[in-house]
């Protein structure tokens, strides 16, 4: 095995076209042999797998690599929601010469299915009529399997985000232990992390080129299993992750999550030459061999299966090696084999983004799913289509890296963003293309809305820096601020004729808001429909300090902006705020300062979200082990964190009713809880009480309630401000603002 090249990433445009480029690019990508024939192919070249149903627009990611692998000159198929109880579906068109590739959709399958307390949905918004059962628990899993059945010499690649969050060992909540990567459990040939283009089209013309997939081992943001030998016969230097932050005790000189000087930000010094053991000085420089011939071992499966220290060290580290710029490869023994994972992908550039989404997108779902009529109304309607339809995504990426959230750990910190011409060109395709268009374009954001071209001042120290957020505790001096180029995009945009208003759906980043207050009145002036969505979690620094969220006095400063602003535009307009309940390090008392807080503000909660452990995610670490990587891992009870954990249904169900204060059904609970914490002074029929003492006999609705009980003293009614969403699902990642738990759900609020 050769160690992994340093030097510039080959340019996505800059492959010779497979011979097959002559057929030029199809209407849909084909998803039957009826299609393949009008296409005039005998075969595909390669078939992805989906659980979603097939949308050709540039919010799904079957439609995005099959465009991008089509755009190479392969003749791509799709395969969707295909039936799993045999391998027929799998067969539908033919044999694939040279791979499979499989993902279960935009969203985790196991959390499209279940929710945060274990219950089916009844709904998938990703299918036709929003019918929920049309894929299998785990689809990687069962999809993979179906495939190696259907033509077992086949190879199969698996990805997309349910692969990507379960690359190593990792916590699963639905079973409540640690299960195998997920590349082991399905016997795939090669997993794809992260934005797959850059990799997946190296693979296509590797393959073509007759390559064994098996030699496929050296291609950045893929995982593999190697079967033989030891990496450091290689040329490789292995490097025990305990040397890297050790479980046993505390090192802070070289913890990635310590507060630094800016200046300190580079990594450690890297020795030149042959690889040199570690040594640690007092001063807490280390010298080490080369990283791009570095691998670090991390406790085995059956170590951290057992082991909760082990499990969130093995996070910890995992996290730490996630800056493609200094990231080294990983290795975790499972059985008798290595799971190899090497570093996250190079980020796209400007003009890569450019060209992946200036593909010709149908910008539709596949004519297979509308009626006789050809209209996709009634029982044919993909619910996640209908609200991302008429929405354009002009970043991917987040630096906020939300311990709870998946977008970082899937999508990466460096922000990927299109040209304002790129941008523009979508709008006008959009407005001339899209059936239904009426003007309004419903969002013109990303992971988050404001992002956009946001990034470190130096490449230098991007490249090398270790800080998990750049902005948590606090901004960090080396990044740039400036919203300049998106009010210019803004501005361009809403001048477009035919265009009468375009709005922000996409989570807001306040905290960088607020460091441009000319960005505050474009957005509030000109953009926002009447409510905008933010996410200050909470409002106690305990669960934000495990959130990594600032404090709420950031979401008090932004709100005076916001509300200034509308004021000056002569408009009523209002903040929708997210709050997420029973996050670890979540006292009851963090809870019930959070319902007092939602009163004084006249906030009622009509649905809301409970903390959802996904795979990898370091609050998931925190729930699983009960203690904080991000203050280092330690067996001594003295050093270290411990964290309070929200387990057991009745715990969560209170943490819930204190977002819902209003929610007369909550309301015995709430009692019973507020005196068993000694705050029974919240109880009374006062405005400045929590929750009234009486306890109607009605259908348990807080309005009903007032009724029934109008000559007793009773809270006063707070003024609405709107339905107060509790989710952030991320998919289409510009359509709600991140995948914070394991992909992207549009959908009914306050499900993930």
């Amino acid at each position: 095995m050769s160690a992994l090249p340093a030097t510039a990433p080959k340019a996505l445009t800059a492959y010779r076209p497979f011979w097959a480029k002559r057929f030029g690019p199809a209407p849909f990508l084909p998803m039957s042999r009826q299609e393949m024939e009008q296409l005039g192919w005998d075969s595909c070249d390669i078939i992805i797998v989906t659980g979603d149903a097939y949308v050709d627009h540039p919010s799904f990611g079957m439609a995005v690599i099959g465009r991008t692998l089509e755009a190479q000159g392969f003749r791509v198929g799709i395969i969707a929601q295909p039936d799993w109880n045999s391998a027929e579906a799998f067969k539908a068109l033919g044999r694939p010469n040279l791979f499979f590739g499989v993902a279960a959709g935009n969203m985790d399958s196991m959390i499209n299915r279940y929710t945060a307390d274990r219950k089916i949905r009844s709904d998938d918004a990703y299918t036709p009529g929003g019918e929920g059962g049309r894929r299998p628990d785990r689809a990687t899993l069962v999809y993979t399997q179906r495939c190696q059945e259907a033509f077992k010499d086949v190879p199969v690649v698996i990805g997309g985000i349910e692969a990507s969050l379960r690359r190593i060992a990792h916590y699963d909540y639905w079973q409540d232990k640690v299960r195998r990567s997920i590349l082991v459990d399905s016997k795939a040939d090669l997993l794809v992390y992260g934005n797959a283009e850059r990799a997946i089209v190296e693979i296509a013309h590797r393959l073509a080129r007759r390559e064994a997939i098996e030699s496929l081992t050296d291609v950045r943001g893929t995982a593999f299993m190697r079967r033989d030998g030891d990496p450091t016969a290689a040329g490789w230097f292995e490097l025990d992750s305990t040397e890297v932050d050790r479980p046993g005790r505390i090192d802070e000189l070289i913890s990635p999550y310590q507060e630094i000087k800016q200046d300190s930000c580079a990594t450690e010094p890297e020795a030149a030459g042959a690889p040199k053991p570690i040594t640690l000085h007092r001063t807490g420089r280390i010298s080490m061999p080369p990283r791009e011939r570095t691998v670090v071992r991390l406790p085995a499966y059956e170590q951290v299966k057992s082991d909760p220290v082990l499990y969130a060290h093995a996070n910890r580290v995992l996290h730490l090696e996630t800056n493609p710029g200094n990231a080294r490869a990983l290795v975790q023994r499972h059985g008798e084999r290595d799971l190899w994972i090497n570093p996250p992908p190079i980020p796209l550039t400007t003009p890569e983004m450019d060209h992946v989404f200036d593909l010709p997108y149908a910008r539709a779902p596949h004519p297979s799913y509308a009626d006789e009529q050809g209209s996709h109304d009634g029982a044919t309607k993909i619910p996640a289509w209908e609200m991302i339809r008429f929405s354009v995504n002009i970043m991917r990426g987040c630096f906020g890296g939300c311990t709870f959230c998946s977008i970082t750990e899937h999508e990466g910190r460096i922000i990927q963003s299109r040209s304002e011409d790129s941008v523009i060109r979508e709008i006008e395709e959009m407005r001339d293309k899209v059936k239904g268009f009426t003007g309004i374009v419903s969002d013109l954001g990303g992971p988050t809305a404001n992002m956009y071209r946001i990034g470190c001042k130096s490449p230098e120290i991007e490249a090398a820096c270790r800080k998990p957020s750049c902005v948590y505790p606090g901004i960090c001096p080396n990044l740039n601020t400036s919203h300049d180029p998106l009010i210019k995009m803004y501005r361009r945009a809403r001048a477009l004729p035919g265009v009468k208003k375009i709005l922000i759906g996409s989570g807001l980043r306040y905290d960088l808001a607020v460091q441009s207050p000319e960005y505050v009145k474009e957005l509030v002036t000109h953009h926002v429909g009447g409510y905008l969505k933010i996410a200050p979690e909470h409002t106690e620094s305990g669960p934000l300090s495990k959130m990594m969220k600032p404090g709420i006095g950031t979401y008090d400063r932004f709100k005076q902006m916001f509300e200034a602003a509308s004021a000056a535009a002569g408009k009523k307009q209002f903040l929708i705020p997210y709050f997420i309940a029973a996050h670890p390090g979540t006292s009851d008392e963090d809870m019930m300062n959070l319902a007092v807080w939602l009163k004084r503000n006249g906030f009622r909660a009509d649905q809301v979200q409970t903390f959802y452990p996904s795979p990898m995610a370091t609050a998931t670490a925190m729930y699983h082990s009960g203690r904080n990587p991000l203050k280092g891992i330690s067996r001594d009870e003295t050093r270290g964190e411990r964290v309070d954990i929200v387990r057991g249904e009745r715990r969560r169900r209170l943490h819930k009713a204190f977002l819902r204060y209003h929610d007369a059904n909550n309301w015995p609970l709430l009692r019973e809880a507020l005196k068993a914490m000694g705050r029974a002074d919240l109880i009374g029929n006062g405005k400045h009480h929590l929750i009234p003492s009486y306890q109607p006999v009605t259908d348990g609705s807080y309005d009903s309630a007032r009724r029934k009980n109008s000559t007793a003293a009773k809270p006063a009614a707070a003024p609405r401000q709107g339905r107060l969403l509790t989710q952030h699902t991320g998919l289409p990642p510009r359509v709600t603002g991140g995948a914070r738990a394991g992909g992207s759900r549009p959908g009914k609020p306050g499900k993930r």
